[in-house]
């Protein structure tokens, strides 16, 4: 119930059949780890203990090792998560999921070269991946590699064409390397999918698009990028 619930958008009211299955004191590490992930959303303290019990309880599970450590990783115990996420990578070689959340705490790290890799690793091994594909793209532009970033964010993109933020990210990034015609057609893909105040971040990209590449390339390496990066990585996509 409480995944049905999540997936039809409604968080608030799928947090209390999450508490009663912890409730139950269940010693299924599959379902502890799913529960703990899903109340970590909400902050819950109870979240911690949850996954920390899933992975002790199943170590050879990838799926518990790799949720536990990316808990671990947003709550700043970056080491931690880096060991947890290693054996579960170790288990489970062709996961796209566990490279994703090696990335995750290497980028948290702040070492970008190493998150860079292990995002090229998960979109190997899921092509059609769109959240690597974006994050590859926003570790390359902190790294300031403007050209490896652009085609990612493209292809990121294009995956998802109702994620708003990549749609505006590919055309800045377009724009800023000289594909101007491909970069006003982001723009356009991300005002039909804007609504209400995000129609403001589409007016804004548009006056520095129109204003030329350097204009493009300030606003996303100063603004967009870095804001749409911090707030991805605390994401579970």
């Amino acid at each position: 119930l409480g995944l049905a619930e999540r997936e039809l958008g409604m968080d608030g009211i799928a947090y209390e059949p999450f508490k009663q299955v912890l409730a139950t004191e269940s010693e299924d590490p599959i379902l502890l780890a799913t529960v703990g992930t899903a109340i970590a959303a909400f902050d819950d303290p109870s979240a911690e203990p949850a996954l920390r019990t899933a992975a002790l309880l199943a170590p050879n599970l990838p799926q518990t090792r790799c949720l536990y450590g990316a808990y671990l990783s947003r709550e700043g115990m970056v080491d931690k998560a880096l060991e947890e996420l290693a054996a579960a990578a170790e288990l489970d070689p062709e996961d796209p999921v566990i490279p994703l959340e090696q990335g995750v705490a290497q980028a948290f790290r702040g070492d970008f070269e190493s998150a860079y890799l292990s995002f090229a690793r998960s979109v190997e091994l899921e092509p059609r991946n769109g959240w690597g594909l974006v994050l590859l793209g926003l570790v390359a532009l902190q790294s300031g590699d403007l050209e490896e970033s652009c085609p990612a964010l493209e292809k990121g993109a294009r995956v998802r064409p109702d994620d708003l933020e990549a749609q505006l990210l590919a055309a800045l990034a377009l724009r800023a390397t000289g594909w101007k015609e491909r970069a006003f057609e982001m723009l356009e893909r991300g005002r039909f999918t804007a609504e209400g105040s995000d129609l403001g971040l589409v007016e804004q990209a548009e006056e520095q698009m129109e204003i030329g590449p350097q204009a493009a390339l300030e606003f996303l390496e100063e603004s967009l990028g870095p804001s749409s990066f911090r707030q991805r990585l605390m994401e579970r996509p």
